[in-house]
């Protein structure tokens, strides 16, 4: 018998690209996802799972999608801060041409999500739906099957 396949989940981290950015994440290959403090974000980042998926949002400059990173770990208190959880992710890819905010925006299709509607939130569960239009405008990336 076949095992049944779990749905991957989908996820927006934002940062900074001058505190953070994609070049570190895929330069290092994995990072502690920390300093997130806001209770609406830790709990996001308490729902992730290992082998979820994660859109790499820069927030300075031109707000966009730039990457993704695959969720390594299972979430942690973070030893620093006890308001906090951190968790490991890994790079997996890179958005290009990364996706603007304007963009997303102007699809229509996204209006109810966190990202558009709260702006200052900073980790987020990102729809099913925005994970499939994203493989519609990327086919060839690997990461986002």
């Amino acid at each position: 018998m076949a095992k049944a396949r779990i749905p991957t989940k989908w996820y927006l981290a934002k940062t900074d690209p001058e505190t953070y950015s994609i070049d570190d994440l895929e330069r290092e290959r994995q990072t502690v996802w920390d300093g997130v403090t806001n209770a609406q974000a830790v709990a996001a980042i308490r729902a992730m799972r290992p082998r979820d998926r994660v859109f790499i949002y820069h927030s300075g400059g031109i707000s966009s999608v730039v990457g993704i990173a695959i969720v390594k770990s299972m979430p942690r208190d973070d030893p620093k801060n006890p308001r906090s959880m951190t968790v490991e992710m890994q790079f997996a890819a890179r958005i290009d041409p990364p996706v603007t905010l304007a963009e997303i925006r102007e699809s229509g299709k996204f209006n109810d999500w966190a990202l558009i509607r709260q702006g200052r939130l900073s980790t987020m569960a990102a729809p099913q739906a925005f994970a499939a239009w994203m493989r519609n405008r990327y086919p060839e990336l690997k990461a986002l099957r």
